[in-house]
């Protein structure tokens, strides 16, 4: 008997007959004898029509408020599940956040699980029941309610994991599992039967939409085992998914990439003609940080005179508020000659541990983008992995002609 976590996302609880399957599939896990914990996602598009709603009535929402209206999406669905297991005659308790209680910092739209309370749920699995919580959300020490941020529901089932010590933590989604790219781009991409906790977190940081960032790094913290899968798979046709391991796996057939990952949410700043001395870069990014906006790739170019230009890309929605700051806050305060920004940019990345004994790697991205045309605006690098900021023109062209120069199309990609 095994204690399994299993999170159901917005399009696996999008209808009452998806519900019903999803309670079909936690029938099945019980019948194994499992315990069996479930947390839910809101339905598909529910959250961003109370986001919609909120915004129609006040164009800057008060952050405390619109949490506590996004957060009633959950609650529908932990309570619907509940009924459709009830209805097959299975025990189950819905939660929400609060009810558990998820301890979350008090940052608004963005907060930060600090610890979970798990002798309710454990005292409902000890009866044989389903336990049923709401991700996205939880409450501060205040009893305010709060919500972890787009996605949140995927960070909320792998904390639930940690704080139990689950055999597994599995991610349901609508794609069963990992591909070295986005299928809809790359029809040839394939699925990976296991990855790299490093690989994940570095495809999820970069614009894989499979997995959260958070999650993954939860689950990196914690060593919960974590499993992708597709909730849309019939009866007896369910596949392993993609397992992501601790465990590198070192034989021949392990391709020196796993992955190619991008990201269409991305803006540049440049700050132009600030003074070449230290403590430049503090003076620019800490009003940045301070607005809590967070900072991706950096480059610095220093000229003959003195001076450098700095440039940072920040998220596409960022944009505008991190550019009025520069603007006003940072332009006559550093002494900067102009303040440039382009948010028609993308960040494409290749993500493999291969890269950590096989040279070279660096040398075939560029001159692979190069041979089609593509100009590199940024460069940035890890151990493990390779991005590059390229002109959003040249997006799907830059991952098709980088999955197949590394040839993931190949069997021995899976």
């Amino acid at each position: 008997m095994a204690l399994i976590v299993q999170k159901y996302g917005g399009t696996s609880m999008g209808s009452p007959d998806r519900i019903r399957n999803v309670a079909k599939r936690v029938a099945r896990w019980k019948a194994k004898g499992h315990h069996v914990v479930v947390v839910v996602s809101a339905m598909s598009g529910e959250t961003n029509r109370l986001i919609a709603l909120a915004k129609d009535v006040s164009p800057q929402p008060d952050p405390r408020e619109l949490d506590v209206m996004i957060s009633t999406g959950e609650q529908v669905t932990i309570a619907l599940l509940a009924m459709a297991l009830k209805d097959i005659g299975i025990k189950a308790k819905s939660y929400t956040g609060a009810q558990v209680k998820v301890l979350t910092d008090s940052t608004f739209t963005k907060a930060r699980i600090l610890g979970i309370d798990e002798a309710n749920m454990r005292r409902d699995l000890d009866s044989d029941t389903v336990v049923i919580v709401a991700g996205f959300q939880g409450v501060d020490e205040y009893g305010n309610i709060t919500t972890l941020g787009r996605g949140g529901s995927d960070t909320s089932g792998v904390a639930l994991a940690a704080a139990l010590k689950a055999d597994e933590c599995q991610i349901y989604t609508d794609v069963d599992g990992v591909y070295t790219t986005d299928p809809r781009i790359v029809p040839e991409a394939r699925k990976l039967d296991r990855i790299t906790f490093e690989e994940m977190l570095e495809l999820a940081s970069l614009g894989s939409k499979v997995l959260q960032i958070r999650s993954v790094e939860f689950a990196g913290k914690y060593k919960v085992k974590l499993r992708v899968l597709s909730s849309f798979e019939e009866e007896g046709q369910e596949t392993s998914g993609t397992l992501i391991t601790f465990e590198e796996v070192t034989n021949m057939e392990q391709p020196i990439i796993s992955g190619i990952a991008f990201n269409r949410d991305e803006a540049k700043l440049t700050v132009q003609g600030v003074p070449d001395r230290p403590g430049i870069a503090y003076q620019i990014l800490g009003p940045i940080a301070e607005s809590n906006i967070d900072v991706d790739m950096i480059i610095q170019n220093v000229a003959h005179d003195g001076t450098t230009d700095f440039s940072f890309t920040v998220n596409r929605g960022e944009f505008a508020r991190a550019k009025k700051i520069l603007e006003e806050q940072i332009k006559q305060h550093v002494g900067a000659r102009a303040i440039e920004g382009d948010n028609h940019i993308c960040k494409v990345s290749a993500v493999g541990v291969g890269m950590r004994s096989h040279p070279g790697v660096a040398s075939k991205m560029f001159r692979t983008l190069a041979e089609e045309g593509i100009n590199i605006q940024m460069i940035s690098t890890s151990e493990i992995k390779i991005s590059v900021v390229v002109d959003e023109k040249y997006l799907e062209l830059a991952v098709r002609v980088l999955h197949k120069a590394f040839e993931l199309d190949q069997a021995s990609a899976a």
